[in-house]
């Protein structure tokens, strides 16, 4: 079994002693940020050289939502609408744009993105997150986080949403604090939950680090609870990979999160930015992949298609036909 991790890399390259660990280490997969990413070549040189430390075609994944929050940029790639101002131009301009999205990803050797938000907006959203929503009811979000995810699958890249069970309602930024949510779990069933449950489908999911009063005193990454209530009541049989351990909603040791997540039912830590000693501290932790997450892992694996055989220029054009009123 490969490790239960996806980790982030220091720089551009990989040196000769970070390519030794990953080797050691073997995670399941990698997330790349800005730091990583200069131009398209040197992106496919990097892909490249993280799958040859595993020797495999492993997942190499990013955040590429659109706004704020994308890793590609301009001048090489193109700069996307935030989500809720996509969603304005109906749902064939959302998978429009994630299926030219997906095909920047694709070529440059990226396979998995850490989209759609299905979290839904309300007045009090945190500013952090407001605009990565595709709405503000359970029906909209649902229709066209299901437009993106099927964007990106049909350009051969595999979505992962979020944030698990619904980071919408909560008015504190999970980098920086852990969110409350204090609402019923009935009502949060007929809001928050829906969207997730309406696409409990596709094969990627990753949880909140948000407090349910209702179920436990624990962040949901790390609450057998709150992931037995993701796997039964929202009926989410993906993979299922933790948000960012090293987020400060979290407490304790790197080790000790990672091992909370493990322990809650995570199937996989995400462990994006840290030194070498506590990527080793996680890796550690979190251990090897369970039979029944690779048996997900191998599930999400077998929805990795080929790239989108339709050129980039027949999507732009029909996107730019489509949102040429505005």
């Amino acid at each position: 079994m490969t490790g239960a991790t996806i980790l982030g890399v220091e720089g551009l390259t990989l040196d000769r002693n970070e390519r030794a660990f990953l080797r050691e280490a073997d995670p399941w997969g990698f997330i790349l940020f800005a730091r990583n990413v200069d131009s398209p070549e040197q992106l496919r040189r990097l892909t490249g050289d993280l799958r040859d430390a595993v020797g495999r075609d492993a997942i190499v994944m990013t955040d590429q939502e659109g706004g704020r929050v994308q890793r590609l940029r301009p001048p090489h790639w193109t700069d996307w609408p935030a989500a809720m101002e996509s969603a304005a131009d109906g749902e064939r301009a959302v998978e429009l744009r994630h299926r030219l999205m997906g095909q920047e990803l694709r070529a440059a050797g990226i396979d998995c993105d850490a989209a759609p938000c299905l979290d839904i907006a309300q007045e009090e959203t945190h500013p952090f997150l407001r605009n990565r929503c595709f709405g503000t009811d359970a029906e909209s979000v649902a229709r066209m986080g299901r437009a993106a995810a099927d964007g990106l699958l049909a350009a051969g890249v595999l979505p992962v949403v979020k944030h698990m069970p619904g980071h919408g309602r909560t008015r504190v930024d999970s980098h920086h604090d852990l969110p409350i949510l204090a609402a019923d779990l009935d009502e949060l069933d007929e809001t928050d939950f829906a969207p997730f449950r309406a696409l409990a489908d596709l094969p990627m999911g990753m949880t909140a680090h948000i407090r349910l009063t209702q179920l436990d005193d624990r962040p949901a990454t790390a609450s057998a609870a709150a992931i037995a209530l993701i796997r039964q009541r929202i009926g989410f049989g993906g993979l299922l990979m933790s948000d960012d351990i090293g987020m400060n909603a979290l407490s304790g040791s790197l080790g000790g999160r990672a091992s909370a997540a493990m322990a809650a039912g995570c199937d996989l830590v995400l462990h994006c930015n840290a030194t070498r000693d506590e990527f080793e501290e996680v890796v550690a932790a979190a251990g090897r992949m369970t039979d029944a997450a690779a048996r997900r892992a191998a599930a999400a694996l077998d929805r990795r298609g080929p790239p989108d055989p339709v050129p980039a220029v027949l999507l732009r054009d029909e996107l730019r036909h489509l949102t040429s009123g505005r």
